[in-house]
């Protein structure tokens, strides 16, 4: 065996939950160790341990990445009541990810991993597109009312000073309800849309992409209207001269037409999307350019900090069935590439040539492992040609192994 690539800093390991966990320890025992002297900062998020420590291990975990400047993040458990009785918890914690991104003022990123014998359900992409997803606010952190009779409902601001000059509290009918019938308030906040921007911004000029942002200041013309407004301010003041340079465009468009030039376009595009269409819109891309086990995933802090992590959930079902004793074809991409970019990145910023040559070399290896006919069961129904057989999860990475 030749000497292991060194690293010089670590960078955070993030471990998770269920199928998923038990597929981290898999890559990391075949994939990278032999060929790497691993150096991580390690935190364990799996459910119990974040009971145990009354989630605390989330933002310490957070705070490592924001001191480190690279993480990598197996899929975690948001727990609901039925994972609540299921492992006897306390209390239903935030999401690790929503407090990860807090902690990190972060802009998720995702794109799928394309391979050619696995085509794209819109016949003219030919290129990736990423979705950038503002993670804060909107109907996410909304307030809800159910009205039970006719009335009027109003929004209301009261300024924190009332001596200040923002003055007297505002009011805004929402509606003169004739009759019982519902209400939503949502927020956004200036900062928060400025980070997301500036990451959106890092991200294209690193992956060389054009930006696309799009919203609907036609109808929400304070509301939407406001975030097209700052999101050009950052472009124009801070980003300009920079994508020129770059050769990078950006432009602003309609939702609406953003879909409908994205579905007749060959992709290749990083397209900036508020809270919920980014949600919609990555889901979309997934599905269409094959699987969520497809999909790279990166948070981008505008501060330049970056973490890894695979789009998906903990795969519970093949979780159960692996604690019969099961073997599953559980693919294990996505994970594979969240480590893969973490060491790129950390590669990048530390000046080690040899572990990014590494990272490049795993990722080919696992493309040409499937372009070889040699893939898990949610591949196999999709590939043309049609593989000869499907591998469970254990032979697909000792096949990478074999060709790394």
């Amino acid at each position: 065996m030749t000497e292991k690539i060194q690293m010089k800093n670590p960078l955070v390991e993030i471990d998770g939950d269920e199928m998923t966990r038990i597929l981290w320890a898999l890559v990391k025992e075949k994939l990278i160790l032999p060929y790497i002297d691993l150096k991580t900062e390690y935190y364990d998020l799996a459910i119990m341990n974040r009971e145990a420590t009354v989630d605390k291990v989330t933002v310490q975990a957070a705070e490592a990445i924001k001191r480190l400047g690279v993480g990598v993040k197996c899929a975690t458990i948001t727990a609901n009541a039925a994972r609540k009785a299921e492992y006897n918890l306390t209390a239903l914690f935030p999401s690790p990810n929503a407090t990860i991104r807090a902690i990190l003022d972060g802009t998720v990123f995702r794109g799928p991993i394309s391979v050619s014998c696995v085509q794209p359900s819109v016949s003219t992409w030919k290129k990736p597109i990423v979705i950038g997803r503002h993670a804060y606010g909107d109907v996410y952190k909304s307030a809800e009312m159910i009205i039970p009779a006719a009335g009027k409902v109003e929004l209301v601001y009261t300024p924190a000073d009332n001596t200040s000059a923002a003055g007297a509290p505002q009011r805004v009918t929402v509606a003169e309800m004739k009759g019982p019938g519902i209400v939503q308030g949502m927020h956004n906040l200036d900062e928060s849309i400025r980070s997301f921007a500036r990451a959106c911004f890092i991200y294209a000029l690193r992956e060389k992409l054009p930006v696309w942002f799009a919203a609907k200041d036609t109808i929400s013309k304070t509301y939407d209207g406001r975030f097209k407004e700052i999101f050009n301010e950052v472009y124009e003041t801070e980003y300009k001269e920079k994508c020129a340079a770059a050769g990078i465009e950006y432009f602003y468009t309609l939702i609406d037409d953003a879909v409908a030039r994205a579905v007749k376009g060959e992709g290749g595009f990083l397209w900036a999307c508020k809270n919920y269409d980014g949600d919609v819109q990555s889901d979309m891309i997934a599905s269409a350019a094959g699987s969520l086990a497809m999909m790279t995933s990166v948070l981008v802090s505008p501060s330049g900090v970056f973490e890894y992590e695979a789009a998906h959930g903990t795969v519970q079902r093949h979780y159960y069935q692996w604690q019969k004793g099961e073997k599953t074809s559980t693919n294990p991409i996505a994970l594979i590439f969240a480590w893969t970019g973490a060491l790129a990145k950390r590669a990048e910023l530390d000046a080690t040539p040899e572990l990014s040559a590494f990272a490049q070399r795993l990722e080919a290896s696992v493309l040409a492992t499937i372009e070889d006919g040699e893939m898990t069961g949610d591949l196999a129904c999709l590939a043309r040609p049609a593989p000869p057989r499907v591998l469970d999860s254990w032979e697909f990475i000792d096949a990478i192994a074999g060709r790394l």
